[in-house]
């Protein structure tokens, strides 16, 4: 939006919600505009994280097919990648494991 936009914009809110309501209905809308925007965000940051999922899905399963061997260095990135994350996740079960035990005791 420009400047002049802006201004008609300001001023139909005026006459229209008055000067007591303007500033409350230019919060609200300010609110709304940031909530939309965070939720814009996330939608984004989760797109993201699932394209990359599916890729590392697509590598693994070119390595399968390749036998895991002599594999180009994308793939062998893929592979390491993918070891790493099920190994944090073995290690979260294993704690948690643990945990509900030492409770049970």
């Amino acid at each position: 939006m420009g400047m002049w936009e802006l201004v008609v914009v300001f001023i139909v809110g005026l006459i229209v919600l008055g000067p007591e309501r303007l500033p409350v209905a230019i919060r609200t809308v300010s609110r709304w505009i940031k909530s939309i925007k965070t939720m814009a965000n996330h939608i984004s940051a989760e797109v993201s994280e699932e394209l990359r999922v599916h890729e590392l899905h697509q590598n693994l399963k070119k390595a399968e097919q390749q036998n895991m061997e002599d594999l180009p260095s994308e793939l062998q990135d893929s592979v390491k990648e993918l070891e790493k994350a099920a190994q944090s996740v073995t290690r979260s079960y294993d704690k948690q494991k643990q945990q509900s035990s030492n409770k049970d005791e």
